[in-house]
Formats: C-alpha cells, structure tokens, sequence
C-alpha cells in the first residue's frame, strides 16, 4: 500500500533543509564581501600614511639643502707610530741584544724564527726570524754555555739534525742511536759534534771553565725539543714503573723529586754528594767519529788573505784520513744535514764576492770586525759586524766580508747541504766570460779586460 502521507511529509522536508542552506551561504557571501572591504580600508590607509611621511621628508631635506652648509673642517686622526725596520736585519742578528734562557748549569741564547712574533725582543730580531723563515733556510742557530759539570740534560730534536763547535772547554759527549748503541767520547776547542734528527744525546762540562758551544740546527721553523727529565715526569707513574721495573715498583718512581726550575743545562747544589765516581770513557773511533769532527785539525786551506776549513761530506774523499771518511759517509746518510766551516780573514783581507749554488749559508762572528755585503734581486747592503753577530745569506745571493780590525777575524761558518759545497767566486766568473761578451756588456774597449790580471795562486780571500 502506497504511504502518500509520508512521501509528501519526506518532499516538504526536503524543500525546507534546501531553503535553509541557501540562506546559511547567503550569509557567508556578505561577511566574506566585508572581510574584503576591511582589507581594502586599512591598505588604503597605509598608503596614505606612507604618502604623508614621505612627502614630509621630501620636505626637511629640500628645506636642509636651502640652507647655508659649513664646510666639514679637518678631521684630526692620531697616527700609529710604527718603527721602520733596516732591510739589513733580513741578514744580520745582534744575537749579544737577545734574551738569555737562564739554568742552574749554564745559558741558551738564540737566533732563530718564532711561532709567536711576540716572543722576539725586537722588531730586528723578528726580521732576521722571519728571513730565515721565508727564504726556507734551513737554518738556525743557538749558543750554549755549560758551567764546569754542569749537564745538557739528554734530550733529542723532532725536527732537526744538530751540528756543534766547540768555542772554548772541555766536554764529554754523549748519544744513542736507533740501535741502542751507546757512543761517548771527549771534545776540545775547534771540533765539531754532529747529532742526527730524534737521536738522544746529552753534553756533560768536564773541565774547569765554561764551555761555549756553537751549535746549529737544520731547521728554518720552531726548533722542536723533548728533554728526558720532562718527558719522565710527564709519564704515568704505573707507566714508568712497568717499564723500568725497579725494586719497589712505583713507590720507588714516586721518590724522584721534580725541580721546580726547568733543568735543560743542570747543575744541582749538592753534586758531590749525588754523584761519587763518574768516568768519561770514550769509544772506538769507528763509532766516535761518526758523531765527531776535529775541525781544528784538518785540512787547511790557505789564500793570500786568510784561512778555511771545512767539515763537509767530499764526493773525492781520497785526501782524507780513514777517521775523516766515517764523518763524511755518515753526514751524507742523513737529510739535511749541514756543512760547518772555519773562516779565518787577516787584517784588511777580503773573502771577494761569491756565492753558493746549493747552500744558504749563516755564520757566527768569534772575534774580530768586518764590513759585510750583500746583493740580491732587491739590491746591495752593507753593514758593519762584530763579535756576536749572526749573519745569514740565502742561496744564490752574492755576498762579500772584509776584515776591518786590527785582529784577525774568526767566523764559524755553517751551510745548509750535506753534499759538497759548491761555490763560485767573482774573479772566477769574470775570467771564465768571453772578453767580447764582457766588452759588450759593460761598454768598454775589449782590449781593455786584459787589465784584469789572472793569478796562480786563489784569491778566494785576498790582500790588497
């Protein structure tokens, strides 16, 4: 049976929920139209807002302009005082004017590059630091002094071989190689010690005056060094006691008192008491000179005007004595390594322009005065040296030294090659120039060059 009644009540429900959603969109329609007109108000505002502000700067600044303007008056501005600094310190270390490392058995001074530029005295010894760094020398150089028995503490150098002369004393030395083999042996004045890279060695005073060490190292940065008493203390004592296994175990490793002052060059008060019987053996000579030198006694090589030695590596070592060869093979193992050299110039003698083709040269004045000139790519220098200077001259530079003292002048001088230093003086290189590419050159009649005289004898140090 058809229920009319119920689908007529369905229909006019229908028309009813149809007629309520059309008026709930109609009233969504005008808030959204008011939303949007509140939007356009408050836009239309800012807009007028900015409008005004700009139009009122616009205004200040065009009445500003009409306006009379001072002309701004002179700024006062408080210079920096900077110390201008002699291109001659690249070359030259007052080292004497350098701070002195003071220890209980002695003193270190340096001439050397540094990490921190604040640790140089003086913007000259900050030059000559940073010459030697960026000219990469490979050099750098140190005087030791020892007080009789004081000690060099044993130590060794991460980043350098270490070459020595012996100025003034009597010391005994000692190393241990990487095979644990112990060499010691005596030194006097005018030889020279060697100690390769991260090899331990130790320098003991044996004499009655104090010993003055030269000693240069083959390093143009921050010479790195461990001594065995801080690397010691530094060490775990459970550490220590494993390793040593003394009576007593690490109560016996507590017993070792640590210094309060660093104890690099040593010397303890009460010496005597700690030390009863002390020998200075030396060994054979097979080991001895591997690590030793006498400069003192070689070779002389005599001019006109002076005298050098040298402690080199010889390619023609068919001159040298069996004890010499073991020093010479043996520096040529090792990379760089130097050469070391005595330079002796009578009074008014010259050592004449020169240069070296494989070695930065720097040397240390013992006694005596000199003018010394250098010539590079940014031009010559001269300047006055004394005893105590340090001098350095980068490879390939030309560079003379003329005594200027009544006494003769002594300089120690070290090279940075382990091969044979090779040299070239100024007569030798004009006299080996065709006399047209000379006449040529210079402007002058080539009949003229025969005026320039050729000798028998070397005039690599010379006399007027």
């Amino acid at each position: 049976m058809d229920n009319s009644a119920f689908e007529m009540h369905e229909e006019a429900a229908q028309n009813v929920s149809h007629m309520g959603k059309t008026n709930t969109m109609s009233r969504m329609e005008k808030q959204k139209q008011w939303s949007l007109m509140r939007v356009f108000l408050v836009c239309l505002l800012a807009c007028t807002v900015t409008t005004a502000v700009g139009v009122l700067i616009l205004s200040v600044v065009y009445i500003n302009n009409l306006q009379p303007r001072a002309e701004p008056g002179p700024q006062t501005t408080v210079p920096i005082p900077q110390r201008a600094v002699d291109p001659k310190f690249q070359f030259l270390n007052h080292l004497p004017n350098s701070k002195v490392f003071e220890f209980p058995g002695g003193a270190i001074q340096w001439a050397r590059y540094r990490n921190n530029i604040k640790d140089y005295l003086s913007v000259e010894e900050e030059a000559f630091g940073s010459s030697l760094n960026s000219q990469r020398s490979q050099l750098t150089l140190g005087t030791l002094r020892i007080k009789s028995n004081g000690l060099r503490a044993p130590h060794w150098h991460f980043n350098a071989n270490e070459h020595g002369y012996l100025a003034q004393g009597t010391a005994w030395i000692g190393v241990i190689d990487d095979g644990h083999v112990v060499t010691t042996y005596n030194v006097t004045a005018g030889q020279v010690i060697f100690f390769p890279k991260n090899t331990v060695h130790w320098i003991k005073n044996v004499g009655n005056e104090d010993c003055f060490f030269l000693l240069f190292f083959s390093t143009h940065d921050e010479l790195q060094t461990l001594d065995v008493d801080d690397v010691f203390f530094s060490t775990p004592e459970d550490i220590a006691s494993r390793s040593l296994k003394p009576e007593g175990g690490v109560k016996f490793i507590r017993t070792f008192p640590k210094q309060k002052e660093d104890q690099a060059v040593n010397l303890p008060p009460n010496l005597a008491e700690l030390v009863m019987n002390a020998s200075y053996a030396q060994s054979p000579d097979s080991l001895v000179w591997r690590y030793f030198y006498d400069l003192k006694g070689s070779k002389e090589y005599r001019f006109p005007g002076g005298v050098i030695q040298l402690a080199q590596y010889w390619k023609n070592d068919s001159g040298l004595s069996n004890n010499e060869k073991i020093f010479s093979k043996f520096l040529n193992q090792h990379q760089n390594a130097l050469t070391l050299s005595t330079l002796k110039i009578y009074n008014n003698g010259l050592r004449q322009p020169h240069f070296h083709f494989n070695a930065n040269e720097m040397g240390y004045v013992i006694s005596g005065c000199a003018k010394a000139g250098i010539i590079n790519t940014q031009g010559a220098l001269e300047f006055d040296i004394h005893a105590g200077d340090v001098i350095f001259f980068p490879v390939g530079t030309q560079h003379y030294i003329k005594s200027a003292c009544d006494e003769d002048l002594l300089f120690i001088l070290a090279f940075s090659t382990g091969d044979q230093l090779q040299t070239l003086d100024m007569d030798d290189y004009i006299q080996a120039t065709a006399d047209h590419i000379l006449a040529q050159l210079f402007f002058k009649k080539q009949s003229e060059f025969k005026k320039i005289p050729k000798f028998k004898e070397d005039q690599a140090i010379n006399l007027p």
